[in-house]
């Protein structure tokens, strides 16, 4: 089943039904772009730096032992399916649920409902860290004057933002009730592409303009790598799908808005 190991470009039917090129080079990168929101969880954990006992040397552990975990499993797994049977019968329907697909179609039904239910909890607790990294961004913006008060009030029992919390459940709510998955997992590639490019540029302009700043981990080979990861990251960006990488770009026109009609002028930043 691993041979091609990249085959040939061809038009598949994909679960909503249209027709779009897959396979071949173009067809790898592009699942690379889709499927890069897997991989965000591991810069929540930044977020959370100010809950950490030792935030100097937790997060960077954490951090890249979850990146390696994360990618060997992803690696596991795929090996796994499509070992179990061919990739041209992943198709239509199989999109939609392939790990639990191929153990059915190996005969394995009892497996489908022990993955089934695996999924469904593991997204919740997914959701869940999300929201709680979500909340801590907001937290730390208000914290430097770019948003509202609102979102840096701390719950006097539970010492989390509390207000902010219930907002972003209610965004998420009905955002994922009213958009297709597809197009909300494409959204979320893209917003992290574009994040992970900037950061990138800001390393990179933070290097020139402060070099004598004190940095407990300095990047290596900086000239190199940063200028790699931002082509990198815009060229994955422009291989999405072309209706999520619109809703993106609305989104991120809006946060633009807010910043120059609100941020910008009450940034904490500005009086330094």
């Amino acid at each position: 089943n691993w041979h091609p190991f990249i085959p040939e470009p061809e038009m598949v039917k994909h679960a909503d039904g249209s027709l779009k090129e897959a396979y071949g080079i173009k067809g790898t990168l592009s699942g690379a772009a889709a499927i890069f929101f897997a991989y965000i969880g591991f810069d929540v954990v930044s977020t959370s730096a100010g809950e950490a006992i030792n935030p100097k040397k937790d997060i960077p552990f954490a951090i890249i032992a979850s990146l390696a975990v994360c990618t060997v499993l992803y690696i596991l797994v795929s090996l796994v399916l499509t070992g179990m049977l061919n990739y041209k019968d992943i198709t239509g329907d199989a999109l939609k649920a392939p790990v639990a697909f191929a153990f059915d179609h190996v005969g394995q039904p009892w497996a489908v409902f022990i993955i089934t239910t695996a999924a469904t909890v593991g997204l919740v607790s997914v959701m869940l860290v999300m929201m709680l990294g979500q909340t801590r961004v907001f937290l730390g913006m208000a914290k430097d004057g770019l948003l509202p008060g609102f979102f840096r009030q701390i719950h006097p029992n539970f010492q989390t933002p509390w207000k902010s919390t219930i907002l972003v459940g209610l965004v998420v709510s009905l955002v994922a009730s009213f958009t297709p998955i597809g197009v909300l997992s494409d959204m979320t590639s893209f917003g992290t592409l574009f994040a992970f490019a900037m950061v990138c540029l800001a390393v990179l302009i933070l290097r020139q303009r402060e070099p004598n700043r004190d940095r407990p981990f300095k990047t290596p080979m900086l000239m190199l790598i940063a200028p790699l990861g931002i082509i990198t990251n815009v060229a994955l960006m422009s291989l999405l799908d072309s209706k999520a990488q619109q809703f993106a770009l609305v989104w991120m026109a809006i946060g633009l808005v807010v910043y120059f009609i609100y941020s910008r002028n009450k940034s904490n930043l500005n009086d330094m």
